[in-house]
């Protein structure tokens, strides 16, 4: 980890220290309807195996775990952690959700294979060479069938280390990855990408190029 990168997993302990929620991701209509336009774009109804990493509260992850056999949320924070343990008592008691402190790309759980793979509001913390280091991960860790979606805020804001084109544009140009989904707004950017073998079959069968 760097001392940059220190600085900021210091900054997010003290947020979520603060407040279990915030930026209000429970509560605010943006985050709402946000999350709930991911979830639709999700391309199957459940999931064996998904990986959330920037889990933050639990906010996302509680929704993902209705879908999944088996849920590893992740975040750097362990603040974050403790609230998104507390969101999902319930669903994490039943062992359908296991939750890991680590720092990415570096922390990437390597030799796991998962069908879906959800990095939302994450992936502009990172530079460009991070970025292309946890994308290479990501196509590595993906089953034949997965779904890698990615979702970010456009505006610009402080704590930047890239752009959301950039973090996105990053993706696109990874090996083994097809995108086959997007959606932009005024604010944010969503996106879905498969195995490239898996989106090529899903354009012959009739589904979208």
């Amino acid at each position: 980890m760097t001392a940059h990168d220190d600085i900021r997993r210091r900054h997010f302990e003290a947020l979520y220290a603060a407040s279990e929620d915030p930026w209000d991701v429970r509560g605010s209509w943006y985050e709402r309807r946000k999350r709930a336009l991911l979830l639709a774009s999700l391309g199957k109804p459940r999931y064996r195996s998904a990986f959330e990493p920037g889990c933050g509260n639990g906010e996302m992850s509680a929704a993902l775990a209705a879908r999944c056999e088996r849920l590893l949320a992740c975040d750097g924070a362990g603040s974050a952690l403790a609230a998104a343990r507390k969101r999902l008592t319930g669903v994490a008691a039943a062992g359908a959700v296991d939750f890991a402190e680590r720092h990415l790309p570096g922390g990437w759980p390597r030799g796991v294979l998962f069908d879906l793979i959800v990095i939302s509001e994450l992936g502009y913390y990172l530079d460009p060479a991070a970025l292309r280091t946890l994308f290479d991960l990501a196509a590595d860790s993906l089953d034949a069938d997965g779904e890698l979606v990615l979702c970010h805020y456009l505006h610009d804001f402080d704590d930047r280390a890239s752009t959301t084109a950039a973090v996105h544009a990053a993706a696109d140009a990874t090996p083994g990855l097809a995108r086959v989904l997007r959606h932009r707004e005024r604010d944010f950017l969503l996106e879905v990408w498969q195995r490239s073998s898996a989106a090529a079959t899903a354009g012959a069968s009739g589904g979208q190029p």
